[in-house]
């Protein structure tokens, strides 16, 4: 089984995560969102996946996410298109298992996927 995790070492819920994951004996595929982001296709995958609308999956108070004026948009290829050109407004961690996702948080959300 695939696991992989949608992570930010800067963040310490995605790092908690991670360590989450690899105390179970698990190896994920570690992606670095912010260097390497999601296309609007795979954004889309997740969220059915997640079974989250867009802006569930944003980061609702960082600063790119309130300079976009985000908050009252509701389209979501409009918001999916927001997070394709600036990863950082997407939550984190998102962890990818066995066709189903979680966000990692709290880090344990994840382990009913692994």
């Amino acid at each position: 089984m695939t696991v992989t995790i949608w992570h930010n070492p800067r963040c310490s819920k995605s790092r908690q995560t991670l360590a989450l994951i690899e105390e179970k004996g698990i190896t994920p595929s570690v992606r670095l969102y912010l260097e390497d982001g999601p296309s609007a296709e795979e954004l889309k995958g997740v969220l059915d996946l997640l079974g989250m609308a867009p802006k569930a999956l944003m980061r609702k108070g960082e600063d790119d996410f309130k300079a976009q004026n985000l908050g009252d948009v509701e389209n979501h290829d409009t918001l999916i298109a927001a997070m394709v050109a600036t990863p950082k407004i997407i939550e984190r961690p998102v962890v990818i298992s066995g066709g189903k996702a979680r966000v990692g948080r709290p880090p344990e959300s994840v382990l009913e996927i692994l």
